[in-house]
């Protein structure tokens, strides 16, 4: 399709069954090319063009906006992975 593509895709990684490793990473993505990204292993965004350090830099200034991306790990995904979690071992 002629035009745009944004998108913005919110994953969770974690190797263990006590989440204790969970990582939250928020991709925000313009024409399939990420141009900001939050890990809360860094606990904050980084910018992969020069619209996306702009935007980074702002936001990293904004502490409602960190607080709610860093608490991301904890309401996000391991609630989520919980829930998916017992569904599994509930099959099996």
């Amino acid at each position: 399709a002629n035009g745009y593509y944004y998108s913005r895709w919110a994953e969770c990684i974690f190797g263990s069954s006590d989440f204790s490793d969970m990582v939250f990473i928020d991709n925000y993505i313009f024409n399939k090319d990420v141009y900001i990204q939050f890990n809360s292993t860094v606990g904050e965004y980084v910018g992969y063009t020069a619209h996306g350090v702009y935007n980074a830099d702002l936001w990293n200034k904004n502490p409602n906006i960190l607080q709610q991306e860093r608490a991301g790990v904890d309401t996000f995904c391991k609630q989520n992975a919980e829930i998916d979690y017992s569904t599994i071992l509930n099959k099996a």
